[in-house]
Parts: structure tokens; C-alpha cells; sequence
């Protein structure tokens, strides 16, 4: 379990993120929506230890998580940053498996190679493992360090009921409509599996079909959490988001909008 008790964060006086409480759950997927600037990307820094808040505290299994070492960090948590600079001609292969070259991890080369291949056929790049990196499109790209973070939480040893996270930062931001779904339903997949997942999400649709939790952000607080139909409300949203917004009702021109289908496991 992650937790952030009354977490803030302020830079140079100014307050990115103010009093944030949340935990996030193994077995349940966690959407984090809100406009830009609300704050979603900090609180995730935050709980993924990239960050320390200014006040407040992050737990991890009731430990803060400022006093693990980043070799335990990182067999507890994968994180995919919503950008990733990367210039250097390393190919795909050689990119997923910068997820287990950290020290504790203890896994074989073969073994570790075998874990990335099949990183990579679950994100759909099967046979991509020798392609330079740096010839890959946006959306080939993304799913590249999607499947590193899967590869580094499916080869971590780590005691039973640890706490093990996937944590998300736009992950669906540059693929299309198949590899969203293919990326979502690989995250709630993650849950199943007993990990705790957090996706920051732009697309709310998305985030009422996959994420069990909706946590609504504003001006860097915790404005609403709780299913979808408790957090997207038509006043809620309009008003956090600034334009008019109303959920289930088709365009007053008449036209066309599109959404992806229900997953099996919230039909």
C-alpha cells in the first residue's frame, strides 16, 4: 500500500500540491484526472519518490518513503514518466531492460532478456527488440518504456506482501485507440495480479471505464474522490475544468462521438 497523508509540495513559495491524501490499493487502479496545472504529475513524483513533500509524508507499507534505499525503491514500483527523453542509439531490447540493471534485482541476462520479450509482446512490439529506439514512433516509443516498467516489476524478488505499484503518468497520450485499450486493460491486468496502479489520465472517458478510484484534482488539491459516477458529475466538472461539460448526452449538433468499449471486467 502507497500513502500520502496530508502531502504538499511547494517550490520556491509557491504551492504545487497542498494537503493531498490518498492510498493507493494493490488490487485496484487509481485514475487521476484534472486540468493542466492541477497538480497530478507532482502528486505522482510524490508517490513515486522522486520527490519529498515539503510537508505532509508518503508511506509505503507504513515505512516512509524517503528512508528506502533506490534499490529497494525500484523493486517496488515501476514508474512510465509521461516524457522520457532518450538520444542515445540503443535499441529496443536494450531500453526495456534498463528496468532490471539495478542493483538486488539478481536475475540472469537469459532470464531477464526472456522477461523483456515478453514485456514487449504484452504492449504489442513483438520482434521490435533490435530496432534502434531512437527510429520508433511517439506511440512505439511510449509502449517501448511501458513494457520496461512491466518487465522491471515482473522480475523484482520481492517478500511476500510487499507492496508492489505501476505508476503512470499519461500513458495513453500518444497511442491510438487500439493501444489504449491494449495499455489500460494490461494495467488493470497489474491489479488483478495484486498491485496497486495509478494512471494519470487526460481522456475521461478512459477513466471511467478502467480506473476503479477517480480522484478529481484542482489548483493542487484533492477536490473529489470515489467511483465515476460519484466524481463525474456534470457541476463538478464543468466547474473544475472551466467550460460547460455533461456527461452521457450526445452533442447538440448531432454529431458523432466515439468511445471505446467496456472492458470484460466492468461489464
Amino acid at each position: 500500500m502507497i500513502e500520502a497523508r496530508k502531502a504538499a509540495y511547494a517550490i520556491r513559495g509557491k504551492h504545487l500540491l497542498s494537503e493531498a491524501s490518498l492510498t493507493l490499493q494493490p488490487g485496484s487502479v487509481v485514475g487521476l484526472i484534472g486540468p493542466n496545472g492541477a497538480g497530478k504529475s507532482t502528486l505522482l513524483r510524490l508517490l513515486t519518490g522522486e520527490l519529498k513533500p515539503t510537508s505532509g509524508e508518503i508511506l509505503i507499507d507504513g515505512r516512509k518513503m524517503s528512508s528506502l534505499a533506490p534499490g529497494e525503491l525500484s523493486r517496488r514500483r515501476a514508474v512510465v514518466a509521461q516524457s522520457t527523453p532518450l538520444s542515445f542509439p540503443f535499441t529496443v531490447l536494450e531500453v526495456v531492460l534498463l528496468g532490471v540493471t539495478v542493483p538486488g534485482f539478481g536475475i540472469s541476462r537469459p532470464g531477464a532478456q526472456a522477461a523483456a520479450l515478453d514485456a514487449l509482446r504484452t504492449v504489442g512490439l513483438g520482434r521490435f527488440e533490435d530496432r534502434l529506439y531512437t527510429e520508433l514512433s511517439g506511440g512505439e516509443r511510449q509502449r517501448v518504456h511501458i513494457a520496461r516498467a512491466l518487465c522491471q516489476l515482473a522480475t523484482a524478488k520481492r517478500p511476500y506482501g510487499e507492496t508492489a505499484a505501476l505508476l503512470l503518468d499519461e500513458p495513453t497520450s500518444s497511442l491510438d485507440l487500439a493501444h489504449q485499450g491494449m495499455v489500460l486493460g494490461e494495467a488493470r491486468r497489474q491489479a488483478r495480479m495484486g498491485r496497486a496502479v495509478l494512471a494519470i489520465l487526460h481522456d475521461l472517458n478512459l477513466a471511467a471505464l478502467y480506473a476503479d478510484v477517480v480522484v478529481l484534482l484542482s489548483a493542487g488539491r484533492i477536490v473529489a474522490m470515489g467511483t465515476a459516477a460519484e466524481v463525474m458529475r456534470d457541476d463538478l466538472l464543468s466547474e473544475v475544468y472551466g467550460c460547460e461539460l455533461r456527461t452521457n448526452v450526445t452533442p447538440a449538433n448531432g454529431a458523432p462521438f466515439v468511445l471505446p468499449s467496456a472492458p470484460a471486467m466492468h461489464a
